[in-house]
């Protein structure tokens, strides 16, 4: 089951005037756990030839600064965002439309909340012209939960 929440591009439609923007999280269970989704994922991207230019560590960063901040809330027992490019994928959609720039790195994120199951997911974005982004993004994702 994957599982779509609209996020609405406040943001982005300030950056890209004229443009109406309806982006969705698009969620899917693993099922596995956080280590092998995590290892799966980098290999499904290393595998189309792509690099990981970074890796966020989130979630370790958000439970570091809890005390610091005042909080009691655990939000992600793991979280990690991987952030990557294809230079085909993006010249395509930035040949599209050169405002594509401001969705570029690309980033899929694992996603453990305490005593839920392992989550993958990626921003589907609602522009026309990134269709290629959104198929990369799915497929890669679809190759790890399969």
């Amino acid at each position: 089951m994957t599982y779509r929440t609209p996020l609405y591009g406040a943001l982005l439609a300030t950056l890209l005037p004229g443009i109406a923007v309806a982006d969705e999280f698009v969620l899917t269970p693993s099922g596995m756990s956080y280590e092998d989704t995590t290892f799966a994922l980098e290999s499904a991207i290393v595998g189309r030839g792509l690099n990981i230019d970074y890796t966020s560590h989130v979630g370790e960063m958000l439970e570091r600064t809890r005390a610091d901040i005042g909080s009691e809330v655990v939000l992600f027992t793991n979280a990690e965002i991987f952030m990557f490019c294809s230079a085909a994928t993006s010249r395509a959609v930035m040949e599209a439309d050169w405002r594509n720039i401001a969705y570029c790195p690309y980033g899929i994120d694992v996603i453990e909340r305490p005593g839920e199951e392992v989550m993958i997911g990626y921003m589907h974005r609602d522009a026309e012209s990134m269709a290629p982004v959104n198929d990369l993004l799915a497929g890669i994702v679809a190759e790890v939960t399969e």
